[in-house]
C-alpha cells in the first residue's frame, strides 16, 4: 500500500444519472489505481459492479474505494441516485467528512437531489458543487448554478455551509476546471478537483490517542470470514487479534470479540493490514452477531455511538411461495420457508426494507419498501438468485396519529414537451395532485411541480409513460406523512385470463387480438387462470388462447399465413406492480415474469365474487 499522512473521506451524491459513477471512474483511472494494461482502464462504470445496475444504468448499493493523491488517501463513497434507494446514502453518510454534489449542467438540481444534499448538510459535511457535463449542447451552467445556491440556501441553517468551491467537470472525459472554460476542447484532467478536495475536506486523522470507537455502517458476506462488519474508525486505534466489544444503541454489551482480520479499500480492491487508525474506512472480521447501526468499541470503553436514522418505508406488498404450476421447473427455492429466510437475510443488510407476517396468511410475509423501484429491484435480486414468489399489489403504509389516519405525501417533479402539458395536468387533476410550480424552457419544454400522495400516485409512472411516448420523466421525492385525503378510483380495464393450460397458438392469439391486447407470444406454456391480455373495456373476459385451427380433409392454402399477429406486450416487475389489482398476483421465476389471477379457476372466482357481494 502507497505510503500516506492524511486521510479524506468523501461521498459522492447526486439525482440519478448526473454523473457520479463516471466522475469516480476518472477518478480511479488518472490516480493509477489501476496498471495500464488492465481491464478496468477500459471499462466504463466501474464501481456498478453488479448485473442489475449495469443493465439499469443506475447506481443501486454504495460501494467504497480509495485513490492516493500527494501522500493522501482518499476515501471515496459512491451512492445510489435514486430516491427508493435513500436508505443506502443515509448509512454511509456517517462515514464521510465531505460530499461532492454532482449536478448535471442542463437539468440541475432535481428531486433527489434535494434529498441528498439536505442529508449531507444535516450531517454539517462540507460540500463541493461539481457542474457535470459541461460539454452538453444544452447546458445552461449559469441557471443551474444559481438554482443550487437557492437550493441551498433553502436548506442550510447553518451560514458556514453556504461557502462552497464550484468545479465544472466533463466527466465523461475526465476533465474539471475551476473556472467555466470557454472551449470543450481545452486539455484538462482531475487535478483541480483532488486540489479542491485537498483544501476544502478536513483531515479525518484525528483522535487517535482516544479509545477505539467506530460506527458498523454496512457489513459483507465472505464465503470463508463470514460477516465483514464495514465502518469509519471514530476514534482510537484498531489492530489484529485485539478484542473489541459489540454495543447495542441503548448502551447494552452484546458481547466481547477478537479482530481475526482487517482489511481497507486501495482503489477497487480489498487489501489486508495489520492495524488502522481513526479516520480509515476499515472492514473487520470475527464479529459474529453483527448489525448495522450497533458500535464496535475498546472494552474498557464501552460508549455506544448514535444509530444510523434511516426515513420509513411507505409501500409495502404481499410476497408469498409460488404455487402456479411451472414453478417447480423453473427455480431452485419456491418454499415459504426458503424465501422467509432469504428476506430476512436481506433485510439485515438493506435498511431501507423491513418484514413482518402477514395478518391474512400465514404463509406470506409482507415487504415494505421506499417505493416501487425500491420492491421491484428486490424480486429482480432474488429471481436471479434462484427464487420464485407470488408478489400481490403493493399499498400505501398509513399511520395513525392522535386518533387521524395519515398519509405519505410525495414531491412530483415532470418533465415533458409542451405538446403533453395538459395530458399530464388533466391525469394528475384526476390523482388529485396540487401544482406548487411550472416553468417552461426551450431545451427542456415544461417543467412541473405536483405535491401528490403516494396513493394517488402508484401506477402515474407507466400511464404518463404510454400517454407521452416515453418523452416525459418523472422524479419522486418524500415530503412527510399528510392527513389522509380523497382517493382517486382509478378503474384499469377488464384482463383476458387464460381459459385452459397449454401452449399458446396462433389461431386463439388471433381471436384473443381482437378483443385486446396479448402478453402472450405464440408457443408460449400458459395455465389456467393466468392473465394473457388487456381488454379495452371494463370487466374480464375468459378466453382459449390454445385453441388451434379445426382440420379439415382440404387444407385452404395459405390459411396460417392469413394470421399477423402483433408483438405481445411484455411488462417489466415495477411495470407488473403498478398494472395489477387486488385480485391478482405478479408470478415471479428465475425464467419468467407473468401475471396471474390470485385464484385460478373460474369457478372459485365466481364464488368469491357471490361472496364478496
Amino acid at each position: 500500500m502507497p505510503k500516506f499522512t492524511d486521510i479524506r473521506n468523501i461521498a459522492v451524491i447526486a439525482h440519478v444519472d448526473h454523473g457520479k459513477t463516471t466522475l469516480v471512474d476518472a477518478m480511479l483511472k488518472q490516480t493509477h489505481s489501476f496498471r495500464d494494461n488492465q481491464a478496468e482502464m477500459n471499462i466504463d462504470r466501474i464501481m456498478d459492479s453488479n448485473d442489475l445496475e449495469r443493465e439499469k444504468g443506475i447506481t443501486i448499493l454504495s460501494k467504497n474505494t480509495s485513490v492516493f493523491y500527494k501522500n493522501t488517501k482518499i476515501n471515496v463513497i459512491d451512492t445510489p441516485g435514486h430516491a427508493d434507494f435513500g436508505g443506502e446514502v443515509e448509512r454511509v453518510l456517517n462515514m464521510a467528512d465531505g460530499v461532492l454534489l454532482i449536478v448535471d449542467a442542463a437539468e440541475g438540481p432535481l428531486s433527489q437531489t434535494k434529498f441528498v444534499l439536505k442529508r449531507a448538510l444535516d450531517y454539517k459535511l462540507k460540500v463541493i458543487l461539481v457542474i457535470n457535463k459541461i460539454d452538453r449542447k444544452d447546458q445552461r451552467v449559469k441557471e443551474v448554478v444559481s438554482d443550487t445556491e437557492n437550493l441551498f440556501l433553502s436548506l442550510a441553517d447553518d451560514p458556514e455551509l453556504l461557502d462552497f468551491p464550484i468545479i465544472y467537470a466533463i466527466g465523461r472525459d475526465g476533465k474539471t476546471f475551476l473556472e467555466m472554460p470557454e472551449s470543450m476542447e481545452v486539455p484538462g484532467d482531475m487535478t483541480p478537483l483532488f486540489e479542491t478536495i485537498l483544501e476544502r475536506i478536513p483531515n479525518a486523522e484525528i483522535n487517535q490517542d482516544k479509545p477505539f470507537q467506530m460506527l458498523v455502517s454496512a457489513f459483507e458476506k465472505n464465503e470463508y470470514l463470514g460477516r465483514l462488519a464495514l465502518g469509519r474508525i471514530n476514534q482510537g486505534i484498531v489492530k489484529k487479534g485485539d478484542f473489541i466489544s459489540l454495543v447495542k444503541d441503548d448502551q447494552k454489551v452484546i458481547g466481547n470479540f477478537r479482530v481475526e482480520k482487517m482489511y481497507v479499500n486501495e482503489g477497487i480492491n480489498k487489501v489486508e493490514v495489520q492495524d488502522a487508525s481513526s479516520g480509515e474506512i476499515v472492514y473487520l472480521s470475527g464479529i459474529s452477531e453483527i448489525e448495522i447501526g450497533q458500535t464496535l468499541t475498546s472494552p474498557n470503553y464501552q460508549v455506544a455511538l448514535p444509530t444510523i436514522e434511516v426515513a420509513e418505508p411507505t409501500l409495502k406488498a404481499s410476497f408469498g411461495p409460488n404455487t402456479a404450476i411451472f414453478a417447480r421447473d423453473e427455480s431452485r427455492f419456491l418454499t415459504s420457508r426458503e424465501l422467509k429466510e432469504r428476506l430476512r437475510e436481506e433485510v439485515e443488510a438493506n435498511l431501507g426494507l423491513k418484514i413482518e407476517d402477514d395478518p391474512n396468511d400465514s404463509i406470506r410475509m409482507l415487504v415494505s419498501g421506499r417505493g416501487e423501484l425500491h420492491l421491484a429491484i428486490l424480486i429482480e435480486k432474488l429471481r436471479r438468485e434462484g427464487y420464485a414468489m407470488e408478489v400481490g399489489k403493493p399499498e400505501v403504509i398509513f399511520k395513525t396519529i392522535d386518533g387521524k389516519v395519515y398519509e405519505p405525501f410525495n414531491e412530483l417533479i415532470v418533465i415533458a414537451p409542451d405538446e403533453y402539458v395538459g395530458t399530464i395536468t388533466s391525469e394528475l387533476g384526476k390523482r388529485k395532485a396540487e401544482m406548487l410550480d411550472m416553468q417552461t424552457d426551450e431545451k427542456f419544454g415544461t417543467r412541473m411541480t405536483y405535491k401528490i400522495s403516494e396513493r394517488n400516485a402508484l401506477g402515474l409512472r407507466s400511464v404518463l409513460m404510454t400517454e407521452t411516448k416515453g418523452t416525459v420523466s418523472l422524479n419522486f421525492l418524500f415530503l412527510d406523512y399528510e392527513p389522509k385525503m380523497e382517493e382517486n378510483k382509478k378503474e384499469r380495464n377488464g384482463v383476458m385470463i387464460a381459459f385452459e393450460t397449454g401452449k399458446a397458438l396462433s389461431f386463439g392469439l388471433d381471436l384473443a387480438q381482437h378483443r385486446g391486447t396479448n402478453f402472450i407470444s405464440p408457443n408460449e406454456q400458459v395455465y389456467e387462470g393466468q392473465v394473457v391480455g388487456l381488454r379495452p373495456v371494463e370487466g374480464d373476459l375468459e378466453i382459449n388462447i390454445c385453441k388451434g385451427k379445426h382440420l379439415t380433409n382440404t387444407r385452404s392454402a395459405g390459411n396460417d399465413d392469413n394470421i399477423v399477429l402483433a408483438p405481445a406486450v411484455k411488462y417489466s416487475i415495477e411495470e407488473a406492480l403498478d398494472f395489477i389489482n387486488n385480485d391478482e398476483f405478479i408470478d415471479v421465476t428465475p425464467k419468467n415474469i407473468r401475471l396471474r389471477k390470485r385464484l385460478l379457476s373460474k369457478i372459485d372466482r365466481v364464488r368469491a365474487e357471490r361472496k364478496s357481494n
